[in-house]
């Protein structure tokens, strides 16, 4: 399959510590895949769906104690522990080797060894990058079939070059307290022991394309960032795009898959999907940034998804998706969620194996639902009906705006355009969401999530600061223009004022009138405000003294939050860039 004595050697290296009865290179054909299937619905792993209503579909079923990403298991395994930072779990990347290699010793007896040669990004694009992943499982094979590009060219392009990142996955006992996902960033090395969940197997996904690649590029001097990629074509068949970053929980796919309200659409408003959650940003010759997506299908959260939320996203799952934890309909052999449709099944296998008993479902009780609260499914990007004509080129699209976004009750404005790059590292520094009741512990609780990325940067919090602020030297006058939304402010009884989903369009459309010179903003102690007349509602059953109260900047609340902004500044200590401390206090003074 290939000569290149980098990857020999190490796959060498596994198989003496796993010692398989066998080894098969995926090399990304169907007739591979289709055979793959085939075992695993013969021993269990995987069971076929109606092929008429869901073709090529199938469900799959973790442990129970196994059902979501584990971020007290996971560690950032740098030479010096101040390299990965006051964020990260660090680990002594020697002691840790030596566990993990304890733990996965002669796991694979018995067992088959997969090795899955991967691109992140289109193959041979300049942006992308090349990982191979040895695993002993086949539901991460078929995961990792839909979600990067798997193919033996891969190893054409790579050649003898040792530019490729190490994945190694061995779901062991699935033994929660031996439970451990790894990320060696100056070894390019990612090692994953006792799970079998899609967030800490399928290894291209935040282990590399997240952790690994933000390493990488702060090194090589581009971006990895935990953001959709967007593009917004207006009446004129002229295409901008954005990417944007939200925590977990403020409709990152929902803006992703975004469908314009009708007056819009009506107009020859389009909205083209390039990816749903995370970005790789060059400058390209030009100057400006570029941005892929490095993913090939959509990992996304089953629950809450359905025709009116997201239907794009729904028509993604309608062929060759994988499920994962959610609810098996034995009515017509399909699948059902919590929030897919009113009806609940009358006929249905709960994700834990057993009969589930609709009359007991209680809304507020999620020991009731069928689905697991995080059930998935991986679905293949191309499945997508609003996914971008530029998703497989491989150049990159021009990146117009980031927008940072979070879930604030009364504090951030519905939008506000950051005042320089500076000051919109600043506003991403700070970012932040309050839990819900959807999160475990108290509600209203402010969560500081830099960029989105608090659990995904490689590296230490600090020096990524300063890698975004050292990117914006170099893009100067061409870097985007940095916004943050909100779309979460609420009235006194605790409801969303804006109406949200496709009526953010309605934001992103002053957004880009900014970014080309066409739409005034009023200035702030935080940064500029559209006009109220400026956000088009036409048709839309809103009136413009609602909109000024969600553009509103309550120099009290936000008196409070500059104060929050330096307790949390505390824990980078002197690796926090002095230009945000500058942005500190210069917003302090304008509140004055």
């Amino acid at each position: 399959m290939t000569t290149n004595k980098t990857v020999l050697s190490w796959i060498d290296e596994i198989k003496d510590l796993v010692k398989p009865d066998s080894v098969v290179w995926i090399d990304g054909s169907d007739k591979q895949r289709d055979e793959l299937r085939a075992i695993a619905v013969s021993t269990g792993e995987l069971e076929k769906l109606n092929e008429e209503k869901l073709p090529g579909c199938y469900l799959h079923r973790t442990k129970q104690n196994d059902v979501a990403r584990v971020e007290d298991r996971t560690f950032i395994c740098s030479r010096e522990k101040e390299n990965a930072g006051p964020t990260n779990n660090w680990y002594d990347p020697k002691e840790m080797y030596k566990m993990l290699y304890d733990i996965a010793r002669d796991s694979y007896k018995g067992k088959t060894m997969y090795i899955i040669p991967f691109s992140m990004g289109p193959i041979g694009s300049p942006l992308a990058k090349i990982g191979i992943e040895i695993t002993d499982s086949i539901y991460v094979v078929l995961n990792m079939l839909i979600m990067t590009r798997v193919d033996l060219k891969v190893m054409d392009v790579l050649g003898d070059s040792n530019d490729w990142v190490r994945c190694f996955h061995s779901r062991c006992d699935i033994d929660p307290e031996k439970r451990y996902i790894c990320q060696f960033p100056e070894d390019n090395t990612i090692i994953s022991v006792n799970s079998g969940y899609g967030g800490n197997v399928l290894l291209g996904k935040k282990c590399f394309a997240l952790r690994i690649a933000s390493y990488q590029g702060w090194k090589e001097g581009w971006m990895a960032e935990h953001m959709l990629i967007l593009g917004i074509e207006n009446p004129q068949g002229e295409i901008k795009y954005v990417a944007a970053a939200f925590p977990s929980a403020c409709g990152k796919t929902n803006l992703a898959m975004m469908i314009p309200p009708k007056y819009l659409r009506d107009k020859g408003y389009k909205v083209w999907t390039v990816g749903d959650d995370i970005a790789w940003m060059r400058i390209g010759k030009d100057g400006r940034l570029y941005a892929i997506n490095p993913e090939n299908g959509f990992f996304g959260v089953a629950p809450g998804t359905n025709e009116k939320s997201n239907y794009n996203a729904l028509a993604s799952t309608k062929k060759n998706t994988i499920f994962t934890n959610v609810a098996h309909d034995l009515s017509d052999n399909t699948v059902w969620w919590e929030g897919l449709t009113k009806d609940l099944p009358t006929n249905a296998i709960d994700w834990k194996g057993n009969k589930w008993d609709a009359s007991k479902f209680n809304k507020a009780d999620k020991s009731t639902y069928a689905a697991h609260p995080n059930s998935r499914f991986t679905a293949p990007a191309v499945n997508c009906p609003c996914i971008s004509e530029e998703f497989n080129k491989g150049e990159g699209v021009p990146i117009s705006a980031i927008i940072f976004g979070g879930r604030r009750a009364k504090c951030a404005p519905l939008v506000y355009q950051s005042k320089s790059w500076e000051n919109g590292v600043f506003i991403g520094s700070a970012m932040a969401s309050e839990t819900t009741a959807a999160a475990a512990g108290a509600v209203g609780v402010v969560r500081r999530d830099p960029m989105a990325m608090l659990p995904f940067c490689g590296y230490h919090m600090g020096d990524y600061f300063a890698h975004w602020l050292e990117m914006g030297k170099k893009l100067g006058d061409k870097a985007p223009k940095i916004f943050n939304v909100n779309w979460f402010r609420t009235d006194d009884k605790g409801n969303f004022i804006w109406p949200g989903f496709g009526d953010n369009m309605r934001v992103i459309n002053w957004i880009i009138a900014r970014c080309e010179g066409k739409a005034d903003a009023v200035e702030t102690p935080i940064g500029y405000v559209p006009r109220p007349e400026d956000i088009d509602l036409t048709d839309l059953d809103f009136d413009i003294e609602t909109l000024k109260s969600i553009l509103e900047v309550d120099k009290d609340i936000w008196t409070k939050e500059a104060q929050e902004i330096e307790e949390h500044y505390k824990k980078f200590g002197d690796k926090l860039p002095a230009e945000l401390r500058n942005q500190l206090e210069t917003l302090k003074a304008n509140l004055k």
